[in-house]
């Protein structure tokens, strides 16, 4: 009997799952190289400060919520200087469309001031100077480390949290240790992309709550044990079940 248990993380459960062996790990990511061989960020932005404010105004949102409020923003501010000058009341109006916006208005002009103050207004390459910004966080950082200066950082987001852990690609209780596991197991000649294509995958095909098994190129190395089955696969599933049940005639 395969034992589990429950995550920190609430409706998380991780499983004891055969691990990937080598060539698995080769092939599950060739599988999603295949589909998406050069994958992009779904946040638009101008130049690495502007990543940086989209990616905090990105947190507890939607890529595309904070696509529909960016525009207006980066026209008139796209520079640390700009920022501050527009001012966080300003700021607050231009994105009230995303949650928690007073609060990353105020994220983003304090960032604003640092960058100018202590890195001549622009953006640092480096994981502790950026994680010492107000509002930015691990996950942040090694997504601008990776789209901004193409380091081959995998950050661990909602989405992939989920496909490592459902797929047993790298099970851990924690988005660190998820991270962890990724930086292990990922070959070298994948990590450059390897955030995109797993984000890509939780995002489009492996979602929450009934994931698209049927459209996965990675299905039979899933260790998913409750894998799904195309929608017009499931009235001729139900039928059979149904013959099956239905007692035989005395």
């Amino acid at each position: 009997m395969r034992r589990r248990w429950r995550g920190k993380r609430r409706g998380v459960i991780l499983a004891v799952m055969r691990k990937f062996t080598k060539r698995e790990v080769e092939e599950f990511y060739a599988r999603l190289a295949a589909t998406r061989p050069i994958p992009r960020t779904e946040l638009e932005f101008i130049n690495p400060f502007t990543l940086l404010v989209a990616v905090v105004l990105s947190a507890q949102a939607t890529d595309a919520g904070v696509n529909k409020a960016t525009p207006a923003l980066f026209d008139l501010a796209d520079t640390p200087q700009k920022m501050l000058e527009l001012g966080e009341e300003r700021i607050a109006a231009l994105i009230r469309t995303i949650g928690l916006y007073r609060t990353k208005a105020r994220n983003i002009v304090a960032l604003s001031r640092l960058l100018v103050e202590r890195h001549g207004g622009e953006v640092p390459r480096d994981r502790a100077a950026l994680e010492a910004l107000p509002g930015v966080g691990r996950k942040t950082a090694n997504v601008v480390l990776n789209v901004a200066f193409s380091e081959p950082t995998i950050a661990v987001d909602t989405h992939i949290f989920r496909v490592g852990n459902r797929t047993g690609l790298a099970p851990g209780r924690t988005p660190h240790a998820v991270e962890l596991a990724l930086e292990a197991c990922t070959p070298a000649k994948y990590k450059l992309y390897a955030h995109h294509w797993l984000i890509l995958h939780g995002r489009h095909v492996c979602i929450a709550r009934k994931p698209r098994c049927g459209d996965c190129v990675v299905a039979d190395l899933c260790r998913y044990g409750a894998k799904t089955v195309p929608d017009e696969a499931a009235p001729a599933s139900a039928a059979v079940s149904r013959r099956r049940a239905r007692p035989a005639n005395p």
